[in-house]
């Protein structure tokens, strides 16, 4: 196809703004009593956790429990009615958000003051096991959960055996800290972005041996956050430079660069809608605002790619 002719990246569906602070993490639920509208949770540095009403674009509710200090990682338990949300304040909480309550029910409190963020597994109806950062870096906290697959400041991703406590593999995937992965559990392979120039895709081999598959080089440094969308047809990245990129998950191949915030955009998630042309692709960032994407019909491969030249000014 010739360039000229190719389509243009799509502009936000529509701007999410009111957070007041910047935006460090999204979690979407799809199973409400409207799912053409999601419900979208925000958490944001001012320790502030943000319910989203896609329908009306507007705040339905403010959760308070993380005494000012930035919340970055939300997920949402029991439908919508329960919510895990982990904060700076190295406190982990399950709130209550059944019948308009908003209440904290229980915490837990961590050793680790960092960025890493929480992992949650659902291993049977009402059950899940939750993996949180701890303070030695070279034993994570979990629960019986047979693998855990971890990031860390040294660049490595490590799997590891967590019925034993013993690493299965070692991959130096990155020269800076990993500041965010996602698994393609269907092909067996993963994608890494770190604070240097470089997206890495590796894989786990029948042995449990982790090998790096394939690298991508970026103009811009800086991958704040990745996404496999559910149908594992594309992956999103969030951009120190400002900017949201598409690749095809596949091949890794580049398919849009969405350039619409001001300031370092930290966070990406895809809704999980059960119809594949509904899914919507939100991004936070540093400037206060979240941008709700449609995209899946210009994810063929018709979709314009700009030339990176130069930094963000």
């Amino acid at each position: 196809m010739i360039a000229d002719m190719a389509l243009p990246p799509p502009d936000p569906q529509f701007v999410l703004r009111g957070s007041s602070a910047e935006v460090h993490t999204l979690h979407f639920y799809c199973g409400g009593q409207e799912p053409d509208y999601p419900i979208l949770f925000s958490g944001s540095s001012n320790g502030l956790i943000h319910v989203w009403n896609l329908k009306t674009r507007r705040v339905d509710t403010i959760l308070d429990g993380h005494g000012g200090k930035s919340v970055h990682w939300v997920e949402a338990i029991y439908g919508r009615d329960r919510l895990l949300s982990q904060g700076r304040n190295q406190k982990i909480c399950l709130w209550d958000l059944a019948e308009g309550r908003n209440t904290v029910t229980d915490s837990v409190l961590t050793e680790n003051v960092g960025f890493c963020k929480c992992s949650l597994l659902k291993v049977a109806q009402g059950h899940w096991l939750m993996a949180m950062p701890g303070k030695d870096l070279d034993e994570p906290d979990f629960g019986s959960c047979p693998f855990l697959l971890a990031g860390y400041e040294d660049g490595s991703v490590i799997l590891w055996n967590l019925s034993g406590g013993k690493i299965l593999s070692r991959l130096a995937c990155h020269q800076e800290p990993v500041m965010s992965l996602d698994f393609d559990f269907e092909k067996t392979k993963g994608v890494s972005g770190s604070s240097e120039e470089v997206l890495t895709v590796w894989s786990l081999d029948e042995q449990q041996n982790l090998k790096v598959q394939k690298t991508h080089k970026l103009i811009n440094a800086g991958i704040a956050d990745v996404a496999i969308r559910q149908d594992k047809k594309i992956l999103a990245t969030a951009g120190w430079d400002h900017r949201i990129r598409i690749f095809g998950w596949k091949k890794l191949k580049p398919l849009a660069i969405l350039d619409y915030h001001t300031a370092t955009v930290h966070c990406v998630s895809f809704s999980d809608h059960s119809r594949p042309s509904e899914r919507l692709l939100a991004a936070g960032s540093k400037d206060h605002r979240i941008s709700i994407w449609s995209i899946y019909n210009q994810t063929s491969g018709a979709l314009h790619c700009p030339l990176e030249t130069r930094k963000p000014d």
